[in-house]
Order: C-alpha cells, then sequence, then structure tokens
C-alpha cells in the first residue's frame, strides 16, 4: 500500500519520485532472452512485474549489446569496453591485463558494489565485487544487503544476474503457455517440439519476472525505492535459430527499461539507439564521478532526464563462433545499424556454421521436412548454415529481417556507406576480422590453460 501511495502521489507531476543525493544503482539481467518475447514489448510471455515498472519509468525500444554471447556481453556491460577492444570477444573468456569495471569506478566513488547471481566473468581482480548466489541470484544474501545499506547509508550499487531463461527452461509453469496457442515468429519452421521447447522457454521468462519482482519488493522494504535507480536488461537473443550466436536484431537487440526517481517520466518511451556499453558511463554520472576516458560509451543521462530525444547514429555488434558448444571451426560476423538499416558481414562466407541448435529434435523436423521437398525449411536450414557474406536489411519495413537487400541495386550507395563505416569501427577496435577470429582462443578460459589455471586459482 506505501508504494501504491507513493506513486499514486506522484503521478500528478509525472516523475517517478524525487531523489536525495547520489542513487543507488541496481542492475537487473536475464540471461538468454529475446526482447520482443516479453510481455512488456508485445510478447506472449506474462511479465507482470514489468508491466508494471514499465509504467513507473522509461522502455527503451532500441537497445544492443555488442555481442550475442553470454560471456562477452557480461564483460561489455561491466567495462564500458567493446568486446575486441576488452579482450573479451569470444564466449567463456576475460579481459585484458589493467582492464577496469565498475567495482573499480563505483567502488573508488564510495559505493558498495555486489553481483549476486550468474558471474560469467574474468579474472575476478578486474570485477572486484561482492559476492553471492550461484547460478541465480540470493534474494536472502541481497536482503542483507540492502539493510546494511539502508542502515550505513553507504549507497549501493548492485548486479542481480539471472540464469533465466537460459536453457534447459526447466522453471515456471509451462502449463501457461499450451503449445498449439503460441504464435511462432515467421523465421522459424513450425513444428511440435519446436512448439513445446518455446512453451518452456516462455514459462522461464515468467520465472524471471517474478525474480524481478523480488528485487523491488526488497527495495521497497527497505526504503530504497526513492533513491534508487534501477535497470532491467533482457541480455541477448534466445537459444532457438537466428538470435543467440548470431548478429541479426533477435540476436543483439535488448529490452531496457529504467526507473529513476525524480528524473524519468511515469510511462515513458524512447526509440533512440543505445548500447550496453553505455551503461557503465551512465552509472558513473549518476555517481557524480568523472568519467574515465578509455571508456567507449556515452552516458545516457540525458536522454533518460528528457533533455535530448536521440543519443547514437550507428551501433556496433561481434559474434565469434570460435571455442562455441558443438563448431569446431571459424565463422565470425560483424553488424553496424542505424535506427532502421542493418548490416551484417558474415567474415567466412565459404564456411558452414554450425552449434548445438541443429542438434534439437525441432531441426530435425525442419531437415525431414526439407529432404521430403518442402523449400520453406530447405531455405531456412540453409540460411542457418551458410548465410551470404552481407546481410542488409529495411528494419523498418522487414522487423524480422527475412529480406537481404545486399544486392538490391537500389541499395547499393547504402551498403556501401554502412560497410566503410563498420570497417572504420573494426580498425578503431583492433579487430582484424578473420585474423581476431583465429587468436580467439587464446582469449578463452577454456582454450588458454595458464588463464583457465589462474582463474580456478583465483576462485
Amino acid at each position: 500500500m506505501a508504494r501504491l501511495r507513493f506513486f499514486a502521489a506522484l503521478a500528478v507531476v509525472g516523475l517517478a519520485g524525487t531523489a536525495v543525493g547520489r542513487p543507488n544503482l541496481v542492475l537487473i539481467l536475464a540471461d538468454d532472452c529475446t526482447w520482443r518475447d516479453l510481455g512488456c514489448y508485445g510478447g506472449q510471455a506474462h511479465t507482470p512485474h514489468l508491466d508494471r515498472f514499465c509504467s513507473e519509468g522509461m522502455r527503451l525500444t532500441r537497445c544492443f549489446q555488442a555481442a550475442p554471447m553470454c560471456s562477452p556481453t557480461r564483460h561489455n556491460l561491466l567495462t564500458g569496453l567493446y568486446p575486441v577492444r576488452s579482450g573479451a570477444y569470444p564466449n567463456h573468456t576475460f579481459v585484458r591485463d589493467g582492464v577496469k569495471s565498475l567495482g573499480h569506478y563505483l567502488g573508488d566513488l564510495g559505493y558498495r558494489v555486489a553481483l549476486s547471481g550468474k558471474r560469467h566473468i574474468a579474472p575476478l581482480e578486474a570485477f572486484p565485487f561482492e559476492y553471492s548466489g550461484g547460478a541465480n541470484p540470493d534474494f536472502a544474501a541481497i536482503d542483507n544487503l540492502m539493510s546494511e545499506c539502508s542502515a550505513g547509508g553507504q549507497p549501493l550499487c548492485l548486479f542481480v544476474c539471472s540464469n533465466e531463461p537460459h536453457s534447459p527452461w526447466n522453471k515456471g509453469d509451462a502449463s501457461a503457455y499450451p503449445p498449439r496457442s503460441l504464435e511462432l515468429p515467421p523465421y522459424r519452421q513450425d513444428s511440435p517440439a519446436l512448439r513445446k521447447a518455446y512453451s518452456k522457454y516462455l514459462a522461464e521468462i515468467t520465472y524471471f519476472d517474478s525474480q524481478v519482482g523480488r528485487t523491488l519488493t526488497l527495495l521497497e522494504k527497505h526504503g530504497l525505492v526513492e533513491n534508487t535507480v534501477v535497470v532491467v536488461l533482457s541480455e541477448q537473443g534466445n537459444g532457438f535459430p537466428f538470435a543467440k550466436w548470431t548478429c541479426y536484431d533477435a540476436g543483439l537487440r535488448s529490452a531496457m527499461m529504467v526507473r529513476w526517481p525524480g528524473h524519468v517520466k511515469l510511462g515513458s518511451e524512447s526509440d533512440a539507439l543505445v548500447e550496453y556499453v553505455d551503461v557503465a558511463p551512465t552509472f558513473i554520472e549518476m555517481a557524480e564521478g568523472t568519467l574515465p576516458a578509455e571508456l567507449e560509451g556515452k552516458s545516457l543521462v540525458p536522454l533518460l532526464r528528457g533533455e535530448v530525444d536521440r543519443h547514437k547514429e550507428h551501433v556496433f555488434g561481434v559474434q565469434t563462433s570460435n571455442g562455441i558448444y558443438a563448431f569446431d571451426g571459424l565463422y565470425g560476423r560483424r553488424s553496424v545499424r542505424s535506427e532502421r538499416y542493418h548490416l551484417i558481414h558474415n567474415l567466412g562466407p565459404s564456411a558452414r556454421f554450425d552449434n548445438g541448435i541443429s542438434k534439437t529434435r525441432y531441426f530435425a523436423d525442419w531437415r525431414r521436412a526439407a529432404e521430403a521437398g518442402d523449400d520453406d525449411a530447405a531455405a531456412i536450414i540453409e540460411r542457418f548454415h551458410q548465410p551470404p557474406e552481407f546481410e542488409l536489411f529495411d528494419t523498418d519495413e522487414d522487423p524480422y529481417e527475412l529480406r537481404n537487400l545486399a544486392d538490391d541495386p537500389g541499395q547499393a550507395e547504402r551498403l556501401a556507406e554502412l560497410r566503410e563505416r563498420l570497417a572504420a569501427w573494426m580498425e578503431s577496435q583492433g579487430d582484424e576480422g578473420p585474423a581476431t577470429e583465429a587468436a580467439a582462443l587464446s582469449r578463452m578460459l577454456n582454450g588458454n590453460p595458464a588463464a583457465r589455471a589462474a582463474a580456478r586459482a583465483r576462485n
């Protein structure tokens, strides 16, 4: 009731509170969740806590991360550096010596910095957080942490990192999602096995939504709502085809929701281009710190306050398949995206991409259909294994990215401009394309025995 009265009173002025002093910073992160599947983004997953949360802050519709895999994403988010620059660009990776994170930056500003739940970051000295939980957040530890910070007056920066809805999709109530009633994205061939898997995945999104609710309830319990910024991110796309492990929108695009009392208008929305790399400078500015010169992101503070309505002209993506599960080969992808157009450069078009998706029951259904003469199934399989070198999409007209415009003469000038922009960004990152892909195993804990041994010793 106290929470309802609090926000009802603030609705008169259209702002969610009045912040006093430096705010607490809380970021809640999902795992392998495609943004468009969330109910609050128009998807089929029931997300009552997130629905309400969006009404209390800003929903950003064009947020992107720099890599469609868990470990590079988390390094990107916490360091404010793009993956190749930080060294953390393959999966199960680690940053280069000397790289700092929000644990350093905010700790130096007097914040108590903590992470509860999934880590997937290394080495730990680059991420000096208080850790709790295992694969999922420890809400008893979070409760205690908030209690101590509330009583002691020390500002808190907390990352609540879920493992959901990462496969194997064994949490939540799948009976709430009858497989036959579900709508499938148009880039997937229908099959009973796919519908069953999708049902379990949606149920686990609802489970993640309950974790969001538990976090928000603890903030209320400890009287921290008014002076706490809360950010919720969905991470990269799900583990179905053409999402995670790719540079399509379904892999790189993310939900982002922000509640900042006294600064963000209730129920507002922004379609500005933003990136995960922008979170670190945003948090540092909110904490009244000086932005380190090495950070590559741009603070979101003016956008969140409504002082501007645009943030960036382009966002960028990196996918390194060297070293991923169920694939032994090189298949790198790079991408650049404006508000409307999206270019993907598949660096090794003659290679044949693969991963664990092709071993699933539904993919076997597609293969049988293709063998029986189903051209649509055959096209999906071919697109999965061997897309062309360049893919260009008009995301306004083609939001599911089904029509490649790269060979359209009418798009030649746009293709050339985006290729030039992507090449310039890669050069600025020290990204040599195929050579960088070939060196990826040296940046993986499980591909570098010395790094793996050192990480184990630290843990």
